[in-house]
């Protein structure tokens, strides 16, 4: 079994060091060989100007990237966290993912954008990524907030062999709630959503960020929840092997049973 920790947390709008100091805190007692935060999680995320969002985008290397690389040395942990990345003097909205032992992150940038994002953010440009760890004998696929509305997204990682779908998130509505569960059943696998909580304001606009942060299981069936509000860390211990078998009776299986040559020609008609 793997210990799992899944953090909701409610970072202030631009002020990096004391969000940084604040997810030390929620850490500092937690034991736990993975541990997803949310998106954003190191600036706040209501940004409507490249200028107020420069200061606090990172590249490896970074005040915010040392902090994770150190913290999943000395928990010996694998850190999933959600932060504005500056690539060639463009912006992501990027999750970089911090392993014991392995000196340089990975990074994903945001396929999706949501919202006011494009104003400041380019779109990803990367592959979506499943990280192997042997030590752990784990695969995790990473996808970011917006992203779950794309079942695609979440059958590419399954295919790719993921086990556990680590979902950062900044989310501002509810219909996400009925569907993560589904992208778990759909594929077989652990699906953690890492959900903020509070409120942001910009230029008179108040975002509600609604918390719930969850851990489902190959059955979309909670195993670990949280409330809309409040910072907490919901653990939760998960058996990735029954998720690498994708039959469900003895003559199905989700996999092997897929048509792709008529999903293609649906597409293509389309």
């Amino acid at each position: 079994m793997i210990r799992l920790a899944t953090v909701q947390f409610t970072p202030r709008l631009g002020e990096r060091e004391a969000n940084l100091e604040a997810i030390q805190k929620l850490l500092d007692p937690v034991e736990a060989e993975v541990v997803i935060l949310p998106e954003l999680c190191t600036s706040g995320y209501f940004f409507v100007t490249r200028e107020v969002l420069a200061p606090l985008a990172e590249a490896p290397g970074g005040v915010a990237c040392v902090f994770f690389q150190r913290l999943a040395e000395a928990k010996r942990a694998i850190i999933v966290a959600g932060m504005p990345e500056v690539a060639d003097g463009l912006f992501y909205n990027s999750v970089f993912v911090f392993r014991p032992g392995v000196p340089e992150p990975l990074i994903y940038r945001k396929a999706h954008l949501f919202y006011k994002e494009r104003f400041v953010f380019e779109p990803g440009d990367t592959a979506f990524p499943v990280i192997r760890d042997e030590r752990l004998d784990l695969s995790i696929g990473i996808m970011l907030c917006y992203d779950w509305r794309f079942p695609e997204v979440s059958r590419v990682l399954a295919l790719d062999g993921a086990e556990l779908i680590a979902c950062p998130s900044n989310l501002v509505t509810d219909a996400w709630r009925k569907v993560m569960p589904a992208r778990a059943i759909e594929n077989k696998v652990y699906v953690a959503v890492a959900n903020r909580c509070g409120t942001e304001t910009r230029c008179g606009e108040t975002l509600l960020f609604k918390g719930c942060s969850a851990v489902y299981d190959s059955y979309g069936e909670p195993v670990a929840l949280a409330g809309a509000d409040g910072d907490r860390v919901l653990l939760a211990e998960i058996d990735p092997r029954p998720c690498r078998d994708k039959r469900f009776n003895e003559f199905n299986d989700i996999f092997a049973d897929r048509r792709p040559e008529l999903y293609g020609a649906i597409c293509r008609k389309r």
